[in-house]
């Protein structure tokens, strides 16, 4: 063991960090006796010799210049929740002086209806130590402030547990917050302003719509009425000549033709038209129509085509197709004057984009478009062109029903029109309809229509006609009459069924409107099926959005208003069907 005169001197930089340390520690149990309280001041000698004093004040005094001068009022309670400190923070938000408050009970000073709020945060904070919440004060001046308060507890020397706090007005947080709340309700307002006067302004221009609708549906019918009335007028002339009589009768013929396709237009654009969905492959129907085009747009118009290399089939009706075709064609050959390029390109399995207020539709999709060299579409009329009645054409070379049945058909098929046209340049319209498998719908061949109405051509077979109306149900059994047939008739559904039912085999076809009170045609043709499966029904209406929705629902349809003879050719068809059906072996 070495002694104490062979021990290595220190270094004089390490004999200094030592006495500093000694004197740090020194002077940190100096103040921590001096906060428990131990001793009330202790002097030490400074570096030149002089007396320093180390008081509790002098020790904390930079903690309470901060809890002095900070904003928010800091406080100390009692265990029986007295105001034991309150720095200026406090007494400024009460509106008192700091003096005035010490010994006050803290609840005199929180609105009475909140004691039980401040009690639970007192307890809470008793607990597990700490607590937070809301609190509004009552001010001396009878005024209140909310604040935010949070209570920490704090444990003396001599175990005596106190609660130390600290207010945060939130007085200017609340007016902020009012602030918001009162221009949040103002746009509010304003966009409750705003849809007012955007569905005023929505319903003006529907009412525009339906004026301009019911304007052209009057101009174009009253035509028609003058036509039909001028007609039957010189038809009651007794020495009327028989080619004049001809002649008068065509014309009411072809009248009612012209009525009939301006109510289909009309339909079409309502999207409530009795559709014959087929499937078809597009390609042909296309080559087939561009065939016929050159007779309607004219020789100067050079029609160019873009068929798909495959089979590419919908499932539509194949007359509305065509007819959406023509129409494009016809306001094609117009917009170029008659001379210029007319193309139609086919487009399989493609998706549909965005269309006016309409989204993308990632499905597949049949795309046709028609597309024109000629003067295109001012980009304000756009949005316009599909409305009934609404063209750009001169006086009489337009019913502006054209694009108006095109819309319709692809909307009610499941697809839609887009259109790209830019002035001077030529328009593209796009018909976009569903892609479906390649299965070609096999279509019955219809039997040739008859060479005039003969009275032999029912042969008595007997009819159970079903007709509400009962101008209609008097005027279609007396044609039947004519045309050979015996007639029953039944005003209603559930009469037609009943007299089924009392007499069974009796008749040969259920001829019925599909509209009536109480159970509609469709309805009541389901049952007869149902019941009578070899008896046919043939349906006929001029509209119902029971066919509209669904189609034909497998019967046999007769669109309103209908030529004698294909009422005639519909029945023998019919009944020709059921011949075969119950004579062809088991």
């Amino acid at each position: 063991m070495m002694s104490p005169a062979s021990e290595v001197p220190l270094d004089p930089r390490d004999a200094r960090i030592r006495e500093l340390e000694a004197q740090l520690e020194e002077k940190d149990d100096t103040l921590a006796a001096i906060r428990r309280g131990d001793f009330d001041a202790i002097v030490v000698e400074g570096p030149n010799q002089e007396r320093l004093v180390y008081t509790l004040e002098n020790a904390d005094r930079p903690y309470r210049v901060l809890i002095e001068q900070i904003q928010e009022g800091a406080f100390t309670l009692s265990t029986d929740g007295a105001l034991l400190y309150c720095n200026p923070g406090v007494a400024a938000m009460l509106g008192v002086l700091p003096d005035q408050l010490i010994g006050q009970p803290l609840h005199g000073f929180v609105d009475p209806r909140e004691h039980p709020t401040l009690t639970q945060l007192l307890v809470e904070a008793d607990d597990i130590g700490s607590a937070r919440g809301e609190l509004c004060l009552r001010t001396t001046a009878g005024a209140y402030l909310p604040t935010y308060v949070s209570f920490s507890r704090l444990r003396r020397g001599d175990g005596v547990a106190l609660l130390c706090g600290v207010f945060t007005d939130l007085s200017e947080q609340r007016q902020h917050l009012h602030e918001l709340a009162e221009a949040n309700a103002q746009l509010k307002a304003q966009g409750e302003q705003r849809e007012r006067v955007e569905e005023a302004l929505r319903q003006a221009q529907k009412m525009e719509a339906i004026g301009q609708l019911t304007g052209g549906i009057a101009h174009d019918f009253n035509n028609l009425l003058t036509i039909i009335r001028s007609s039957t007028d010189l038809l009651r002339r007794p020495d009327l000549a028989e080619e004049r009589r001809r002649r008068y009768v065509d014309a009411i013929t072809d009248t009612v033709d012209r009525a009939a396709k301006l109510t289909g237009q009309l339909l079409a654009f309502a999207r409530r038209q009795s559709l014959k969905p087929e499937v078809f492959d597009v390609n042909e129907r296309v080559r087939h129509v561009t065939d016929m085009l050159g007779t309607i747009v004219g020789a100067r118009v050079r029609i160019e085509r873009d068929l798909h290399p495959e089979p590419c089939c919908i499932e539509a009706d194949v007359s509305q197709f065509e007819t959406a075709l023509v129409n494009l064609a016809v306001n094609a050959r117009d917009a170029m004057d008659g001379e210029g390029t007319l193309s139609l390109r086919i487009q399989c399995g493609t998706g549909m984009p965005a269309i006016r207020s309409h989204r993308a539709d990632t499905g597949t999709y049949v795309a046709v478009s028609v597309s024109d060299t000629g003067c295109g579409i001012a980009p304000e009329l756009v949005e316009r062109i599909f409305e009934p009645f609404f063209t750009t054409k001169e006086v009489g070379k337009g019913t502006g029903l054209g694009l108006s049945q095109v819309f319709g058909f692809a909307k009610q098929s499941g697809g839609n029109v887009g259109v790209e046209s830019a002035t001077g340049r030529g328009t593209t319209f796009t018909i976009y309809l569903p892609h479906a498998q390649n299965t070609i719908s096999v279509v019955e061949p219809e039997a040739l229509p008859a060479r005039g109405v003969q009275r032999d051509n029912g042969r008595g077979q007997r009819i159970l006609v079903v007709e509400d109306n009962a101008e209609v149900g008097a005027f279609s059994t007396q044609l039947l009459q004519d045309l050979g047939y015996v007639t029953t008739w039944a005003a209603r559904a559930d009469e037609a069924l009943l007299i089924l039912s009392e007499r069974r085999g009796e008749f040969e076809v259920v001829f019925s409107d599909v509209v009536m009170p109480g159970m509609n045609g469709v309805e009541m043709a389901r049952q007869i099926r149902r019941l009578y499966p070899g008896l046919p029904v043939v349906l006929t209406s001029g509209y119902s959005h029971v066919l509209a929705e669904d189609g034909r629902h497998g019967f046999e349809l007769l669109h309103k208003p209908y030529a004698v003879e294909e009422l005639s050719r519909v029945l023998r068809k019919v009944m020709t069907r059921r011949s075969r059906i119950s004579t062809s072996p088991a």
